[in-house]
């Protein structure tokens, strides 16, 4: 019941800012363009307190769900006067603009919430700051045809003695299509050779899975945080705590690791010794191919990690905001990939999570006392509601943005008959995907348990 209360009540205060915070979009907008706005609302049903300004009613209502924004003259069918104020009397490209004022809020605020992240409470894995010790090093890789091995510690990199993972990881990119230096300490003995760095990431970061670099993230081998329902992880039995001691006869200290094991077996059934409650227990899990929205198309078995130990950094304020607006466009291209996944039928639309699902993520957060988490989880939720938003299906701004573009195309407006049977038509698919969404997530959260 208590994690019920904290998802019900953290959902209502998550979801509460990024809407208001969209409807705010809309407003400052509207007023920029001279739209007469009626009252901006937080929250929704009765009014229980407010102040009228300029002809705005601003209101605080009494079901805390979100907020909105009436503007004069804004529905199809609305009876549109004289008044210059209305929103249907402003020009097209006025509507437009209006119209793009919630997602880019949105944006602006993903974009800030990520820029305060860096600079206060910036959380680092410890191995990056550590000696630089490898994990797993697959064969074919740069590093193992480089000689490089498992559990070697790198001692010398380009030079540099006794490098760290985030030295190394500058030093590679300095190093682009060399021939680099390295020794390493295998079995109490200097190991010298040369390692090629073939730039393969177009001017990226360096991937360091590819070129075989695969680090020891953490003293303790990798344990499950959380299952996914359906997958081969779920379907042997696999639960939240275990431990994974070995794979196939291999300790893995890191997630990376693992993926990199999992790709180079290309679906062969692993053998893992795991452990739950003080028992050590064989389970056999055959990987599955998953659509994965930065990978593609990639071997996996259906689990998360617990994330490595780590420590705050604070970051100044140019850097904190590269760093956000590289966290930003990342996971912009992320929930792309989501969608064209989706449309091109390579990504299940049962992998998507609905309000419930949010609800559960945000409830998670809030128990976990993780800052970072909050707000790194908070800044997806505000940039996928800005894109789900641009999409251009009716009832969402993409669709106002859309209506226009055509009545801007054809120098007319459409019919409103079409707008109303179109209007209709969208908002019924809307509620049978909100309601199968739904019962996808309490279906997830039942198989979890």
């Amino acid at each position: 019941m208590h994690t019920l209360v904290v998802s019900v009540l953290s959902f209502i205060v998550v979801l509460g800012i990024m809407v208001v915070v969209h409807e705010f979009g809309h407003f400052a907008a509207a007023k920029l363009c001279r739209v007469r706005v009626e009252a901006f609302a937080v929250g929704f049903g009765p009014r229980v307190v407010g102040i009228v300004r300029g002809g705005t009613d601003y209101r605080i209502n009494a079901l805390p769900f979100g907020g909105y924004v009436k503007m004069a003259g804004e529905l199809p069918g609305e009876n549109v006067s004289e008044d210059p104020g209305d929103f249907q009397n402003h020009p097209r490209w006025q509507r437009i603009l209006i119209g793009l004022g919630g997602p880019l809020a949105n944006f602006i605020l993903a974009f800030a919430l990520m820029a305060g992240y860096y600079m206060t409470h910036n959380e680092v894995p410890n191995f990056q700051s550590q000696p630089a010790v490898l994990d797993w090093v697959p064969a074919g890789t740069d590093a193992a045809i480089a000689g490089m091995k498992d559990g070697d510690k790198i001692v010398n990199f380009a030079g540099r003695e006794n490098p760290s993972w985030e030295s190394i990881s500058a030093l590679v990119q300095g190093h682009i299509n060399q021939t680099v230096p390295y020794a390493v300490e295998r079995g109490g003995q200097r190991v010298t050779g040369s390692f090629l760095f073939r730039d393969d990431t177009k001017g990226g970061h360096p991937d360091f899975d590819s070129i075989g670099l695969l680090p020891n993230e953490q003293s303790t081998p990798i344990t499950v945080n959380q299952v996914n329902a359906g997958t081969p992880a779920y379907k042997a039995g696999i639960q939240q705590g275990d431990v994974f001691l070995s794979v196939d006869g291999h300790e893995f200290h890191g997630l990376a690791s693992m993926i990199s094991y999992l790709q180079a077996g290309k679906g062969a059934p692993l053998h893992i010794q795991v452990q739950r409650a003080g028992k050590v227990l064989p389970v056999e899990i055959t990987p599955v191919k998953m659509e994965m929205a930065k990978e593609g198309a990639a071997w996996r078995i259906g689990f998360t990690v617990v994330p490595p130990p780590s420590h705050v950094e604070q970051m100044a304020l140019l850097p904190a905001l590269v760093a956000s607006a590289e966290f930003n466009r990342e996971q912009s291209g992320l929930i792309l990939n989501v969608l064209k996944g989706l449309f091109g039928h390579r990504i299940n639309v049962g992998s998507l999570s609905g309000p419930i699902g949010i609800a559960q993520q945000t409830g998670q957060a809030a128990e976990s006392h993780d800052a970072g988490y909050v707000i790194r989880l908070m800044t997806m939720i505000s940039i996928n509601l800005g894109i789900l938003n641009l999409m251009p299906f009716p009832i969402l701004d993409g669709g106002l943005i859309l209506f226009l573009l055509i009545e801007s195309i054809i120098r007319r407006d459409v019919s409103l008959a079409i707008k109303e049977r179109v209007y209709q038509a969208a908002f019924v698919l809307i509620i049978l995907f909100a309601v199968y969404i739904s019962v996808n997530d309490i279906t997830k959260i039942a198989m979890n348990h």
